[in-house]
């Protein structure tokens, strides 16, 4: 009997499956299409504070000339930096991971590196951290050092990072506080109590999404983030709550929804300036805190979040993790041209993920919406973070899973694992916490003489974090 071939039409590319299916492969990482579509608004909704809290913190800071940098500008710097790599990453890379600018870098820039340089050459340190870390992803050096890393370390991270996530909504929400100098570091809430609707608003968000979760109800984080936010919206209208009390956004529908973006930051780099303005010491000193920290932060987000989506392998490894890895270099680079910090994987993106992304259309949802907030960055402000918030915190929560992972009764895993999870939420970044964790376990297996269970790369990364934690002495030497 002969066999009949059957081929693709001419009306059927790829034997007739949806144009979103090849270049996603949704299906076949058993998501599907409104999944993905209802993960990029969530990752959007959780990360959308972005938007509001770099012009803050850049714009509160002057240079060495004295100048400001124009709010209106760097918004829209930080929306396209966002909404372009986020798209960047979903097409190219195929993986539920948003970007914006970094949290751990926006502070390096403002008040490290301006302080000593004007806007441009500060800048222009941020395209070259971007072109150091996409030569370092190139050559494969980044994923090398990665793949050195124990898997043991690698579940640690994604441990460390859900606790520092749920930190960080906790912390924006208000509910964990900022303590007194007689008393314990940090408090619950202000003084000690909780006080005030915007904590009344994460309260119901979060009761409401963890109820809808456990019943499984599609969307159960976008609907809470949405209900609460109506809710913010009309308690503040009635209870005339003042807008200190909401932090960056408050809920309040706006004058005008439509906001012309300004591109004047757009190119104004200066790579090398720099360290003629500051001196070679201090910019270098600038430069290495930013590759690191820019290095580490989304090594350990992309582990922590991808691991959550059930996109690595048993040795804890992803396949086309360099090219990944590549794109956020180049992210870094896309940041700093256009005048805003460099862009950098987001935790939040463990948001989405909690909906069940599982590929790139996530993040080409998301880093749509980024790129049509810049013509309506007035309704960015109306989603309080009280609303948005508890997604962290539940997001947090199913990270901590992770922790089965790790052999807790073999100490020369555990102690390890345990500094680099307790250092991330409470150092405030996710570089320390992995810095730490590694400088442990090469000084724990050392110290048992198992000296050629030590990767090289982990000595020489070890070595480097050791030059991190004590970068003020050695700049105070060298001085």
């Amino acid at each position: 009997m002969t066999q009949v071939q059957i081929r693709p039409t001419e009306t059927e590319p790829g034997g007739g499956r949806p144009p979103l299916e090849r270049l996603f492969r949704i299906k076949e990482r058993g998501s599907t299409v409104s999944r993905e579509v209802r993960g990029g608004i969530t990752t959007f909704l959780a990360m959308a504070y972005v938007i509001l809290l770099v012009p803050l913190i850049l714009s509160s800071a002057t240079d060495s000339a004295g100048a400001h940098l124009d709010k209106a500008q760097i918004t829209t710097a930080t929306a396209f930096a966002a909404g372009l790599s986020t798209i960047l990453m979903g097409v190219i890379g195929n993986v539920p991971l948003s970007l914006a600018a970094g949290l751990g870098v926006v502070p390096v820039v403002a008040y490290q590196a301006a302080p000593h340089m004007t806007w441009p050459e500060t800048m222009g340190l941020v395209v070259l951290m971007g072109v150091i870390i996409v030569i370092m992803a190139a050559t494969g050096l980044r994923t090398m050092i990665i793949n050195a890393i124990p898997l043991a370390m690698k579940n640690a991270i994604g441990v460390g990072i859900g606790m520092f996530i749920a930190m960080i909504g906790l912390v924006s929400a208000g509910v964990v506080g900022h303590g007194s100098s007689d008393g314990p570091p940090v408090t619950l809430g202000v003084g000690g109590h909780l006080a005030g609707w915007p904590v009344v608003i994460f309260g119901f968000s979060l009761l409401l999404m963890l109820a809808l979760y456990i019943r499984k109800v599609p969307g159960a984080i976008l609907i809470s983030i949405a209900a609460s936010t109506v809710l913010a919206v009309i308690v503040n209208s009635v209870a005339k709550i003042p807008d200190k009390d909401w932090g960056t956004a408050v809920p309040r529908l706006p004058h005008n929804f439509f906001a012309a973006p300004n591109f004047g930051l757009m190119m104004h780099v200066n790579p090398i300036g720099g360290f003629h303005t500051a001196g070679p010491l201090t910019a270098g000193v600038v430069l290495f805190t930013l590759v690191l920290t820019g290095f580490f932060d989304a090594m350990g987000t992309v582990f922590g979040v991808c691991d959550e989506a059930k996109l690595l392998d048993e040795t804890g490894n992803m396949p086309g993790m360099g090219k990944v890895l590549t794109l956020d270099g180049i992210a870094q680079v896309i940041g700093g041209a256009s005048g805003g910090a460099g862009a950098t994987v987001y935790v939040e993106s463990a948001t989405g993920v909690g909906e069940g992304a599982r590929t790139g259309l996530t993040s080409l949802v998301s880093g749509g919406l980024f790129a049509i907030v810049m013509f309506f960055t007035p309704i960015a402000g109306v989603v309080p973070i009280q609303a948005a918030s508890p997604a962290l915190v539940l997001v947090g929560a199913l990270m901590m899973t992770q922790a089965r992972k790790i052999d807790w009764s073999d100490l020369e895993v555990a102690i390890p694992a345990f500094v680099t999870i307790a250092l991330m939420p409470f150092t405030y970044s996710i570089t320390n916490g992995v810095g730490a964790g590694l400088v442990a376990y090469t000084v724990i297996k050392a110290a048992r003489g198992k000296f050629r269970e030590i990767h090289w790369l982990v000595w020489v990364v070890s070595a480097v974090f050791v030059c991190y934690f004590g970068v003020n002495a050695i700049e105070m030497l060298f001085r």
